[in-house]
């Protein structure tokens, strides 16, 4: 435990850097609460996505780091805010109309358009937790409805009536000038429409903690600050909540970056202690668009678990946190490869390099041995050239090359063959196109089919792959035109696998009865 615990100290990994600074805060003396809190955010105004998911995920890297670190408790939270108004009707959901009807009522306070929960808010935050269960997560949910109601807010909702003109500063500084005008820090929930409204304070009493505004119609009415009659705007709330829960450490996205000043100056102002922060860069769609959960681009939690494991998604979320990236279909296969190398890496490595290695974080220090003989990548290209319907096809294969496995004590086998099998009919087939070889082309498969045919018993998978690059070198210069020829006449893609291994995997013969069709047409014709 020593010995991990100094290399940790100075991993450069992401997770212990963070973990550090947090550790920084309490270098004097232990947290007055009794444990070092990490929080995240999310704001169920539609279904959640997957940036969500990682925002959690990652936040639990650096909580697992920092327990490596110290031993200090600690705590996670997922805060919804839930009580914010609907300022517009997710594009992704159903009974647009009825929803549009309850514009600005709370989230909570809008009915559920699935008609399973009590409002369209509980849905959301349901849809939620059942996400983060499924990755088995250790937090707690707190919800802004029954935080504000419940009057656990109602000690820091004082404060900032007592200090209302210290806030205000803060805020009115960023704003623009026409919005100075008419901004304030409180939002009113009219007593009668339920409606969540923007308007101006006409006075804020600190005496009896109330406000006084008029509503739309011109009505005037005092309410007080506490027990859910009265919300914070959503920078203000940031700071609010930091103070009132002790937040130690929260991440959020850069769209957030520019807000963070705002963040701790109100949060020290209600007289709490600015947490620690990190900004991540977005994800993107296919198209380089942001993901967003009300127009429901990009791609889902469900949707990745429907091709891969959730140990590749971890992995994916893993990486680069700071670095911009497409989050789409296409970057799975590679996930589920990297994930399994790391995985097979990790035995042989020092402490420092384990530490560093995302399998640590993604398994909190307890890692796991891999057992995918056979990468992703291949069982994909195996599935296009044996039109695999389902995994079992693809089984025959694999045991015929590593006898040893079965379904039952490979079970990450099992399931990725079941993966590939999904994955190649929803998105590789469709966009399959082979094409006939040139004569340079022809020469050098009708040389590989020779040799392949000639092959007598078992052959390894680099003697195979010396007798590919034996057909390919004398006749192209760069060898990777050869590969590129295989790939797009054999495989209907532009790019595959070592072809040696595939070979191995698929057989001798049937790849040798592959060339023959290729060279006949028949791919091509078939497609």
């Amino acid at each position: 435990m020593s010995e991990t615990r100094d290399a940790a100290m100075t991993s450069k990994a992401w997770p212990f850097e963070e973990a550090r600074r947090v550790l920084k805060r309490y270098a004097k003396a232990p947290p007055e609460k009794g444990y070092v809190l990490f929080s995240t955010g999310y704001g169920p105004s539609g279904l959640p996505h997957i940036g969500t998911f990682g925002e959690v995920l990652r936040t639990t890297m650096v909580r697992r780091a920092f327990e490596q670190i110290s031993d200090i408790p600690t705590k996670l939270i997922c805060f919804s805010d839930d009580l914010d108004g609907m300022r517009k009707v997710p594009g992704n959901v159903p009974q647009q109309e009825m929803l549009a009807g309850h514009m600005h009522k709370p989230l909570t306070d809008v009915p559920d358009p699935f008609g399973t929960h009590e409002s369209f808010g509980h849905h959301n935050n349901a849809m939620l937790r059942r996400f983060l269960d499924t990755f088995g997560f250790d937090y707690e949910f707190y919800s802004a409805r029954e935080f504000y109601r419940s009057g656990q807010f109602d000690e820091v909702l004082k404060r900032a009536v007592e200090r209302y003109d210290d806030v205000m500063k803060v805020m009115l500084k960023s704003l623009r000038e026409e919005r100075q005008q008419t901004y304030s820090i409180f939002l009113p929930i009219h007593p009668e429409t339920g409606r969540v409204l923007y308007v101006p304070m006409k006075n804020v009493d600190a005496v009896n903690y109330t406000i006084t505004f008029d509503d739309e119609d011109g009505r005037e009415w005092t309410l007080p600050v506490t027990g859910g009659n009265v919300k914070l705007q959503w920078k203000p709330d940031f700071g609010a909540r930091w103070a009132a829960l002790g937040v130690d450490f929260e991440m959020y996205g850069k769209e957030h970056a520019t807000n963070t000043a705002i963040y701790d100056r109100i949060c020290e102002i209600l007289g709490g202690k600015k947490p620690e922060h990190f900004s991540y860069e977005l994800f993107l769609d296919e198209n380089g668009q942001k993901i967003s959960k009300s127009s429901g681009n990009g791609i889902s939690i469900d949707q990745w678990l429907s091709y891969a494991s959730t140990e590749s998604l971890s992995y994916f979320m893993f990486q680069k946190p700071k670095t911009a990236k497409r989050m789409y279909f296409d970057v799975i296969p590679k996930a589920v490869d990297e994930y399994h190398q790391q995985l097979r890496a990790y035995p042989g490595q020092d402490i420092v390099q384990q530490l560093n290695n995302p399998v640590w974080h993604i398994h909190s220090g307890d890692v796991p041995a891999s057992n995918m003989v056979v990468p992703f990548s291949m069982l994909l290209n195996l599935a296009s050239v044996s039109a695999a319907e389902d995994k079992s096809q693809l089984w025959g294969f694999i045991q015929r090359y590593a006898p040893e496995t079965n379904p039952e004590n490979n079970p990450d086998m099992d399931a990725a063959a079941g993966f590939a099998v999904r994955y190649f009919n929803d998105f590789v087939k469709p966009g399959k196109v082979y094409r006939l070889p040139d004569d340079t082309e022809r020469a050098a498969l009708q040389d590989l089919r020779a040799l392949l045919a000639a092959c007598d018993g078992p052959v390894d998978d680099e003697a195979l792959q010396s007798i590919v690059y034996a057909c390919g070198r004398e006749r192209f210069d760069p060898l990777r035109g050869w590969f590129t020829a295989l790939y797009e006449v054999l495989l209907g893609a532009s790019q595959g696998p070592r072809f040696g291994g595939f070979i191995a995997l698929y057989g001798v013969a049937e790849t040798v009865a592959l060339i023959d069709a290729a060279l006949a047409g028949e791919l091509v014709k078939d497609a």
